[in-house]
């Protein structure tokens, strides 16, 4: 008969298996550099979107920017031509409600204004046909086109004095002429107005064709 000795192999089994110390310690750091090593390229690619998202948004602002400065430029050349609009009307009124001139000399004076020239006084000598006008220009050049407007629409006699033409330096000036280009020249000129017997309107203008 034949017997099988099966308390040995329970105690066999029951028997615990052990790892080592330093074999524990060294998966334990594998695993904990695993989880580093994680926790940096997660960190990285965090900050690096950010960064991408950052440097969108700042191109974005100063594109935003520069589209704003030009609106706003626009807006200030706009809001300067008005005023002299404004103040060119306002002083055509004052001159006929004064009734400081007769009313084709003023119709000559509006309808010969150049762009960018407008007028700030205007003196009739007392008994006398001879005029002052003082006004502001961008160029040089207005000032002469306005002359010779005011010199080919036959009412007044020839040649214009240009009395004297100077550099505007007042804040308000220096502003205007920063919303468009250049500097304001401040300028005063001298003429005489015809009579209605003198005067001689050239034809085809946009005067002679009013006073017919």
């Amino acid at each position: 008969m034949i017997r099988v000795n099966l308390v040995g192999e329970r105690k066999l089994a029951k028997k615990k298996i052990t790892v080592p110390i330093a074999q524990q310690a060294s998966i334990g750091c594998v695993a904990l550099l695993i989880v580093t090593a994680l926790g940096v390229g997660w960190r990285y690619w965090s900050l690096g979107h950010a960064a991408a998202r950052l440097t969108a948004d700042i191109a974005s602002a100063q594109k935003e920017t520069a589209s704003l400065k030009s609106v706003i430029a626009q807006v200030e050349a706009f809001e300067q031509q008005k005023a002299e609009l404004q103040q060119r009307v306002e002083l055509i009124e004052q001159l006929r409600k004064d009734q400081t001139g007769p009313v084709h000399m003023l119709d000559q004076i509006s309808r010969s204004l150049p762009p960018m020239l407008s007028l700030t006084q205007l003196k009739q000598t007392p008994n006398s046909n001879e005029v002052l006008i003082d006004g502001r220009s961008n160029t040089l050049t207005s000032i002469s086109d306005f002359v010779a407007s005011l010199e080919a629409s036959g009412y007044f006699q020839k040649s214009i004095e240009i009395v004297s033409t100077t550099s505007d330096t007042s804040p308000a000036a220096e502003k205007a002429a920063a919303a468009t280009t250049g500097e304001l020249i401040r300028f005063q000129i001298k003429a005489v107005f015809k009579t209605p017997g003198e005067a001689n309107p050239v034809p085809g203008t946009a005067s002679a064709q009013r006073g017919n």
